[in-house]
């Protein structure tokens, strides 16, 4: 579930990303996007793609893959259409509707349960569920399902672990970032700290309304990580009232009321300015993170998510996009071979280690800051002389759970936001909270079936 900028949890491309360009995949051509056919025989089959990677280096990475295959397929073309973010699940919905929907769809999972019950989405055939099956973690393959069918294949993955301020901790006497929560509840209120007049100098733990990647995100993450789900399993009713909910809103609540977190906060430039010691959020923050920070990035770590108790299982939150084929495709199996060639043909990469291989999309991802689900195409990427600082991430695809993509989820997203907000500014209590987000979220996930 995605911060409100781009509504979702993967989210702020306006930061500038630099990765090196050792990670790109070599051999890629500059081909410029095919004309549409006049229908004669002999003419190619054109598949428009459609995509929110409407600007800069989101534009320029999709659009070396798709240069390459036009410069090496003569029979399919496929041209690029993109939107803003923000436009994206409206322009989906109306231009169905219109009958004028790309071939290849390239939505956030979070959408894929509406889309499916509006007819716009494809099941994937067989031998591509199988491949899917075979190269993807569980959390990216779960994003990209519906009711147990899988329907495109993982592009864009994100995880949450806790990002940390080094000196701040050091500071404080504390020698290593928190395993549980009792650990992050301590180092929260010793490195805390305000002036005189009672204004925040330092967020121990960073709270903020700001967006959703730290309202939502980092809520379900602690909800994940206490062995908690938002939704129920058959997508019919909220399960955020239970113990784990419970012990995730009054840990924030505490935070909050004890002076160790100031929701009002814009909790990403706080972070970079070495006023916040510890916030949870994703890894695409990572590369932003050394572009703004400079030399004081040395001061930024990132460790696993705590858990409740020491022993208990690691667990975290993972958002995520997919490419899907549109139900009215008049192309479907081009379409489908144009997505196996991008996210499963192994490539060389540009890369200190010799004969590496990546898939196209693995090596996109990374060209602009991101993960993959394929642990195998990340470990080779990051590898060589790569940030420390991405290990967390790639290593928790292995547990993080995909957020819920039930058909009535960005409405329940923005109920959940609302609420979580509300108990933050002390508009209500716990209980208020939970009782709330039961009342409102059951209502709108059972209206949609």
């Amino acid at each position: 579930m995605t911060p409100s900028h781009r509504t979702g949890g993967l989210s702020r491309r306006h930061f500038a990303l630099v990765l090196p360009s050792a990670l790109l995949v070599s051999g890629a051509s500059g081909c410029a996007a095919p004309h549409q056919g006049t229908g004669r025989p002999g003419d190619p089959i054109v598949l428009t793609l459609l995509s929110h990677y409407a600007s800069g280096t989101l534009k320029e990475a999709l659009q070396r893959p798709v240069d390459e295959w036009n410069a090496t397929h003569d029979r399919v073309k496929v041209r690029t259409k993109a939107v803003e973010f923000a436009d994206l699940l409206t322009t989906f919905m109306v231009r169905q509707a219109a009958g004028q929907g790309a071939d290849i769809l390239h939505p956030y999972c979070l959408w894929n349960g509406q889309l499916v019950q509006a007819g716009v989405l494809r099941p994937a055939p067989s031998e591509h569920t199988e491949e899917i099956r075979r190269g993807y973690g569980g959390a990216a393959v779960g994003a990209s399902s519906v009711g147990g069918k899988i329907y495109g294949y993982p592009t864009e993955v994100q995880t949450y672990a806790l990002y940390y301020n080094k000196r701040l901790l050091r500071e404080a006497g504390i020698a290593r970032p928190p395993r549980t929560w009792r650990e992050l509840e301590e180092a929260a209120y010793r490195t805390a700290r305000r002036d005189g007049y009672g204004n925040t100098l330092v967020q121990g733990f960073g709270l903020s309304t700001y967006d959703d990647s730290t309202t939502v995100g980092q809520t379900l993450a602690l909800l994940n990580a206490a062995g908690g789900t938002f939704v129920s399993a058959d997508g019919r009713s909220t399960a955020i009232d239970s113990p784990a909910g419970r012990a995730v809103f009054d840990l924030e609540h505490r935070l909050v009321v004890k002076g160790a977190s100031a929701p009002g906060v814009n909790v990403y430039k706080a972070f970079q300015s070495g006023q916040v010691a510890m916030v949870v959020s994703a890894g695409w923050w990572t590369g932003s993170l050394k572009t703004e920070m400079g030399k004081d990035y040395r001061d930024v770590g990132v460790a696993p998510l705590p858990v409740p108790e020491a022993d208990d299982r690691r667990a975290t939150l993972s958002t995520g996009f997919m490419l899907g084929v549109n139900t009215a495709s008049e192309h479907p199996r081009e379409a489908w071979e144009f997505l196996r060639w991008l996210n499963t043909e192994k490539v060389s990469v540009k890369s200190a280690k010799k004969g590496a291989t990546a898939t196209r999309m693995s090596s996109l991802q990374v060209s602009v800051g991101s993960m993959t689900g394929r642990a195998e195409d990340m470990r080779t990427l990051l590898s060589e002389g790569s940030d420390p600082n991405l290990r967390p991430f790639l290593d928790a695809l292995a547990y993080a759970v995909p957020e819920p993509n039930v058909v009535g989820a960005q409405q329940a997203k923005s109920l959940l936001r609302k609420n979580i907000e509300a108990l933050w500014t002390g508009q209500q209590s716990v209980d208020e909270s939970l009782r709330t987000i039961r009342r409102q979220v059951d209502e709108e996930v059972s209206r949609s079936w």
